[in-house]
């Protein structure tokens, strides 16, 4: 019978909706927490097992205690084989390296695991490319290419690699230097590579930045989007270089390039909020929101961007949803993408929405 590892970072992606840009370090860890922060990975763990359960294949699941993948397995309904031990509540990255050599001694044939590019870089300082990985996305930022594009499709890609043997590609890991990542500055570095089973509809690529040759493009997209802005409505853009400089062409140069700013009547209202003071400024008023698509992934949310929320987009409606990329983005990614943690709401996106690409430019991309 094949043999199936089970690890699910707990505390991977708690700083999304708390506007703090991942969990790295006891301090933000507390900090999270402090803020109201709640767990993501396990409920997120659980959706991919489901679609293992259903599958009805018999293998052998191997996990660690309690909320490291005992209790989302026992969740999903599936019988797993519990090793190792861990201090609940208090899961440290040791914890993972410690799971991974262990699951890599029992001879698995694979390792899901459930976190952000933080825990697949610790993943891969103990088994290299020895051990095939498959993320299931529960990260902030997920620059890796070891991630399958929601947990259902890690829960499917794991079915099909157990009962087809999907072949394997070497996949880069990468990992952000978090405290430059609050500082308002992108320092991402490769950790190294892990074998991934290979299903490109699946998965997604490593995120690749904007350049400079691009430049042009961003003004002439800012250029249309300020004119269609309105008086008396709130703007939220999302992170990225398109978006900040939509608000550098209305004359605001202290906006975030990695968080949520709010804008109104042209002058910024927040810079880098969170989901509860974006609810709370929104309220009653109208909303539109500003998005675009991550560079060769294509997600327009669900990556970065978890301040937010299915909650903050069910309010705003998807019809106040406006999209913005450089043609060179889009030839990159030609579909666009979204994993807001809500099923529902992602089939809602699911067809063709208009992007806007340049000055009175725009392009219908699917949403898939």
């Amino acid at each position: 019978m094949r043999k199936l590892g089970l690890i699910v970072n707990p505390i991977a992606g708690m700083g999304g909706r708390v506007g703090l840009k991942g969990t790295d370090g006891l301090e933000i860890l507390a900090k999270a927490r402090e803020l109201g922060a709640e767990p993501v990975s396990p409920a997120r763990a659980v959706e991919a097992l489901q679609v293992l359960k259903r599958s009805n294949l018999k293998f052998d699941l191997i996990t660690y205690p309690s909320e490291m993948g005992e209790e989302a397995a026992r969740e999903a309904g599936l019988k797993a084989r519990v090793i190792g031990k861990i201090k609940p509540r208090d899961t440290t990255a040791e914890d993972t390296k410690r799971a991974v050599k262990e699951m890599r001694e029992l001879g698995v044939d694979l390792i899901l695991i459930a976190g952000g590019d933080g825990t697949f870089s610790d993943a891969i300082d103990i088994v290299g490319t020895g051990v095939p990985l498959l993320g299931i996305p529960t990260g902030v930022k997920m620059h890796s290419a070891v991630f399958a594009n929601t947990p259902q499709g890690a829960g499917g890609v794991a079915a099909r690699f157990l009962s087809e043997g999907l072949p394997l590609r070497e996949a880069e890991v990468m990992d952000i230097d978090e405290e430059a990542y609050r500082e308002n500055r992108l320092s991402a570095k490769l950790k190294g590579y892990a074998r991934v089973p290979y299903e490109p509809l699946m998965l997604q690529s490593t995120k690749e930045g904007s350049t400079s040759y691009e430049l042009e493009d961003q003004k002439a997209i800012a250029r249309e989007v300020a004119e269609l802005m309105k008086e008396g409505r709130i703007y939220v853009l999302g992170p990225g270089t398109t978006t900040r400089a939509v608000a550098e062409e209305m004359g605001i140069h202290n906006s975030t390039l990695l968080g949520v700013d709010l804008i109104l009547s042209r002058k910024l209202l927040a810079r880098d909020v969170n989901e509860e003071q974006i609810l709370r400024a929104i309220e009653g008023k109208p909303v539109v929101m500003v998005l675009s698509p991550i560079g060769r992934q294509g997600f327009i949310l669900g990556r970065g961007n978890q301040q937010i929320s299915p909650n903050i987009i069910r309010k705003v409606g998807k019809e106040n949803v406006w999209i913005i990329a450089t043609p060179h983005k889009l030839e990159l990614t030609p579909i666009l993408k979204v994993d807001t943690g809500d099923v529902r709401l992602d089939d809602e996106f699911r067809g063709y929405v208009r992007v806007i690409t340049g000055y009175r430019q725009t392009r219908i991309v699917m949403v898939s």
